[in-house]
């Protein structure tokens, strides 16, 4: 049987898993409805993809009487915190469908991912996406993608794509706008015709294989995905593993193959073949499995470093171990093990410099892709029951031949034209530069260069100078020259001196300085931040404050209390809005920002 391997690429909600779930269910790889690709809650949620997953179909049925393929595909994330697992998987792909949503056009992941194919001498397959918007433009978007594959120094091959048009919610596919389509098959047909086979004709040559994914199983322990370039692998077969630390030996206990979204023990899989297998527990990303000790390695695989950093602290606030399960430093530790062995765009350190006296006896320092990378991590940790605290990320500043350097992104953002004139001055303080600016239709289109500190906490504050209107969207560019001070935080935290329970006579004062954290009834404590000061300093408060009776009436004294909105803290938006003094508490039921010093005399011996 033949074997085609294809990736999905794209800018993040441009459709890459409900194309994908639709080629399952037209083809047998989903056999109930409601599953997806986007398999866990938070995905489900959020509807973007985090991690890369493997499936596969068989086209066409077999009883068409045509020769069966077999079709593996790799959903990628879109997101550019997740970008890392794009690169990892082109390297084990023969080919990639480069998916475009008919409205937005390409986007900075589009331009990312595609760039990342080019250079392995992909030659994709493009599919414009979402033709059925009433405000769609294939026509446009295509010569946009033409002009971006010229931008990127595609060759000639590279550059005479073919293109699909696309309905990835009603399962459809078109050669031509205008022709009559029921199901994907003009899609599969094309990948069939202009996909080389992935078998290189010899079972019997010396097998060599290479990891690009890894995952995780609690009986079998951590398990990898690799793609098998020459000969076959056997279950229960010595092997050797090469990397960038030599050469070892290691036994393969299970293998698996991909049948749709599950996965079938196998004894044997040959070349071409994507397969998942389990026993060697120190398998690395780009390490290549061979039966010749003295085979050369393929060429290594390069996982994109990390941008941000951030302290990992056990929960100390008067609350603490109240709604968690999870509580000490050793069982934090022990998670975030566990996360180190599919999680390769993370770091810990798990013994930092102490030196720092202000952060405190036990910490460990998390290094990750972006707010998102940490943010999905931490969520994902409080569902699971942990309770814990962590300080407000920072960029990675490094020293290259004496020159301080920080990560760089491209910001592109979308925006109503009377909303512009705000956002560019708002990113020009952040030491933004607009290399671009586009209008269409009443919608600006912006690109910025940005050190990435520029965009720490950014994103709140666009959604409002935009009125929910705007679109923005960056991916890492690399690191850069230190652009200097940036001055973002406007605002002052409003902080409880006292414990207790909020009262909305309190607080129906409060809210006339800046914006709340807390609602009536809220359990506070001293040091809690329960909202901020939309000018000046840090300012402590009594939101637990009521109201002196007396058995004299006045007029006007019993006006209804009228509170608005409480701003609710959400992880992403907890490391947002906080500041360099302040930790972000995170338990399985409550978000809390507060003090790293409770009290106003402590913060002002450690502050001042």
């Amino acid at each position: 049987m033949e074997i085609r391997n294809i990736a999905i690429i794209a800018h993040v909600d441009h459709g890459k898993t409900t194309l994908t779930d639709a080629l399952m269910k037209q083809n047998g790889g989903l056999q109930d409805e409601g599953i997806s690709m986007d398999s866990n809650a938070l995905e489900k949620e959020r509807g973007i993809t985090i991690y890369a997953k493997n499936t596969s179909i068989y086209y066409p049925s077999t009883s068409s009487g045509r020769p069966v393929t077999k079709i593996n595909i790799v959903d990628t994330p879109g997101h550019a915190d997740f970008g890392s697992e794009v690169e990892r998987v082109l390297r084990a792909v023969d080919c990639v469908l480069l998916l475009v949503d008919a409205v937005e056009g390409p986007m900075p992941q589009t331009r990312f991912v595609l760039k990342k194919s080019l250079e392995l001498g992909l030659k994709p397959i493009v599919l414009i996406n979402k033709i059925d918007k009433p405000a769609s433009d294939p026509n446009r978007v295509h010569n946009e993608i033409l002009e971006l594959f010229f931008e990127l120094g595609a060759n000639e091959e590279q550059a005479d794509f073919q293109t699909i048009y696309t309905i990835g919610r009603e399962g459809k596919a078109f050669k031509n706008i205008g022709d009559d389509s029921k199901d994907l098959s003009p899609l599969l047909d094309l990948i069939l015709k202009k996909v080389p086979p992935a078998f290189d004709g010899s079972s019997d040559s010396k097998m060599s294989a290479q990891v690009f994914n890894l995952g995780y199983d609690n009986f079998l322990g951590r398990m990898a995905v690799a793609r098998i370039y020459s000969g076959k692998i056997v279950s229960g077969s010595q092997i050797f593993i090469k990397g960038e630390n030599g050469t070892r030996r290691g036994k393969i206990t299970k293998l698996f193959s991909f049948e749709g979204i599950t996965r079938k023990e196998v004894e044997t899989a040959f070349s071409g073949d994507i397969v998942l297998f389990a026993g060697i527990p120190d398998i690395y990303i780009g390490e290549t499995l061979c039966e010749n000790e003295n085979l050369k390695p393929l060429p290594h695989i390069a996982i994109d470093e990390p941008t941000l950093t951030l302290n990992f602290l056990v929960n100390d606030s008067p609350f603490a171990g109240k709604e968690g399960k999870f509580v000490t430093s050793r069982q934090i530790k022990e998670r975030l093990e566990k996360e180190l062995e599919i999680n390769v765009g993370l770091k810990v350190d798990f013994s930092p410099d102490q030196g720092d006296k202000k952060i405190g006896p036990s910490f460990f320092k998390v290094y990750g892709r972006g707010e998102l990378h940490i943010a999905i991590l931490l969520e994902y940790m409080r569902r699971e029951g942990f309770e814990m605290q962590v300080s407000q990320p920072e960029v990675i500043i490094k020293e290259n031949n004496g020159v301080k350097t920080e990560p760089y992104e491209e910001l592109v953002i979308d925006v109503p034209m009377e909303s512009s004139g705000g956002v560019i001055e708002k990113i020009g303080k952040r030491r933004g530069i607009m290399k671009d600016m586009l209008e269409k239709e009443g919608i600006a289109r912006i690109i910025f260069d940005i050190p990435t500190r520029g965009l720490l906490g950014f994103r709140g504050e666009f959604i409002i100078d935009t009125k929910g209107e705007g679109i923005m969207s960056s991916r890492v560019t690399g690191f850069k020259e230190y652009a200097g001070e940036i001055k973002k935080r406007e605002y002052g935290s409003m902080t409880s001196m006292v414990s207790g329970k909020a009262v909305a006579f309190a607080l129906a004062n409060l809210q006339e300085r800046g914006i709340l954290y807390v609602g009536h009834g809220t359990e506070v404590y001293e040091g809690m931040v329960v909202g901020n000061v939309l000018k000046g300093d840090d300012m402590s408060v009594n939101p637990t404050k009521g109201k002196q009776l007396t058995n004299m009436r006045a007029s006007g004294t019993d006006e209804a209390i009228t509170l608005n909105p409480v701003f609710s803290l959400s992880i992403e938006r907890g490391l947002e809005v906080m500041n360099e003094d302040e930790y972000l508490e995170i338990t399985p039921k409550s978000v809390r920002l507060r003090k790293k010093y409770l009290t106003e005399l402590d913060r002002k011996k450690n502050f001042s």
